[in-house]
């Protein structure tokens, strides 16, 4: 019991000590930030978010590039999304048609093998884009996704 006590008291010590340095200004959280295109995350439109990433507003439909996604999502909110290109990439973007803010997520790469799978948000049935950018050109493939509404169809 008596041990029990102790690691109370000093937990709860610790704790004190800790929110009254917060409280005197002691000790002061650091806001970290990622450095991320902002243009590119709020543009309305694919060209624009493009443009803002990438450096070029459009892409060329190529074989080299493979967009794996579900049919049919049950659950807009996380959806599935692999795509995959062939050899090395300088960057790998994914967006989509329908939303409205097209940009869901981009990464930089260094020579990486161009692979990214997440699972991203979708409000309506809409193209899934997938772009890589490999040699200083943009290349891009699309899967059509219908989302249903709450599991009841298309």
């Amino acid at each position: 019991m008596q041990s029990n006590r102790r690691v109370f008291l000093k937990g709860s010590l610790a704790a004190s000590a800790v929110g009254v340095a917060v409280g005197a200004g002691l000790l002061t959280p650091r806001a970290a930030f990622a450095a991320w295109p902002e243009a590119a995350y709020k543009a309305k439109s694919m060209g624009d978010a493009l443009t803002a990433a990438m450096g070029a507003g459009s892409a060329a439909d190529s074989a080299d590039v493979t967009v794996k996604a579900p049919d049919i999502a049950e659950n807009g909110a996380v959806v599935p999304v692999t795509v995959e290109g062939k050899g090395a990439a300088e960057a790998v973007a994914i967006l989509v048609e329908g939303n409205e803010m097209p940009l869901v997520c981009n990464y930089n790469l260094t020579g990486a093998a161009a692979y990214l799978s997440t699972r991203i948000k979708m409000g309506k049935t809409s193209n899934v884009v997938g772009v890589v950018k490999a040699g200083g050109k943009l290349l891009q493939a699309k899967k059509e996704v219908k989302v249903t509404i709450g599991g009841c169809g298309g």
